[in-house]
């Protein structure tokens, strides 16, 4: 099947006016006679296509009853909805508790390269490591640290089951004690099962190798089965989603060239059991923590 022509404001635009119709719980003939216009264009504007002006969605979304944020939101959207050259995200002090635009695209992504050089990849995190990241942050309200770890956990849940997984990571990120012994040999654990599902793979890049090409900074790649693949960029404060063939080609070489650097899938593997034993032996030192059977996964507290 042929990608549709789409970007990433269009598709959360669509979903968004979708997610305004359906909560409504009046059909699309009511609204097309309360805003004074044919059916036909109701269902335009539900499935994307063109002819329908600012002000009709406006009412549109009026006559839905949506919340004033949401509207002025979808209305920021509108006139841009077809603009795939690049999304800068601006979030202020600190992002947003969900990131709604990566957390759409997850639910639809058919694979998934991540790279982080400094902490583990955020789609392998445990629920303790997501915490302790967000303890040390230094923008991220602490009264917000419960509710950003779920909606951490949602996203990582958000990717379909049967997406393909691929992950590089720094070796320094992993031997980076992240939180208390418990907390880092856990984390440990989780990767040395994750590393053995058959959608997973990790390859880690050696510290040995000195310089890499990933050395710009961490990113996420995903590909669907509709749409043309995006690349996922956060930083502090903003997100950046990348969609036009060359940004994305730019990416894909990144790609290639950490998979000439890192380790095999075998060694890394090894490497990860490696270090998970020895997490668990520094947690029975400090804790008296004995390791748990290979294929038990942390508990979600």
């Amino acid at each position: 099947m042929p990608k549709r022509v789409s970007t990433a404001r269009g598709r959360e635009f669509g979903e968004g006016v979708r997610a305004a119709v359906e909560g409504a719980e009046i059909t699309s003939r009511e609204i097309a006679e309360i805003v004074g216009c044919h059916e036909s264009k109701v269902s335009g504007v539900l499935n994307g296509k063109g002819g329908v002006t600012q002000v009709e969605v406006a009412l549109l979304l009026g006559v839905c009853r949506i919340e004033a944020p949401e509207v002025a939101h979808l209305m920021d959207l509108f006139p841009m909805r077809h603009h795939g050259g690049g999304w800068w995200q601006e979030h202020g002090t600190c992002p947003p508790i969900k990131l709604r635009t990566a957390f759409e695209n997850l639910k639809v992504a058919k694979t998934l390269v991540s790279w982080h050089a400094n902490m583990v990849p955020f789609f392998l995190q445990t629920a303790d490591y997501i915490r302790e990241v967000l303890r040390a942050s230094a923008t991220i309200p602490a009264e917000e640290f419960e509710e950003r770890a779920k909606a951490h956990l949602a996203m990582q849940q958000a990717l379909p089951r049967n997406a393909k997984r691929l992950f590089f990571v720094h070796e320094s990120a992993l031997r980076l004690q992240v939180g208390c012994s418990e907390v880092y040999a856990w984390q440990m654990q989780h990767l040395a099962v994750t590393a053995n599902q058959s959608n997973t793979t990790i390859r880690i890049v050696p510290a040995a190798r000195g310089a890499h090409a990933g050395m710009a900074g961490p990113f996420t790649l995903l590909t669907f089965e509709k749409y043309e693949p995006l690349v996922w960029v956060d930083t502090e404060n903003s997100s950046l989603f990348a969609e036009t063939t060359d940004a994305v080609k730019g990416y894909n070489t990144v790609v290639e060239a950490l998979t000439d650097t890192s380790l095999s899938e075998a060694d890394s593997k090894a490497l990860i059991a490696e270090l998970s034993e020895m997490a668990w032996g520094r947690a029975d030192e400090s804790a008296g923590l004995q390791a748990p059977p290979a294929g038990q996964v942390p508990p979600v507290p």
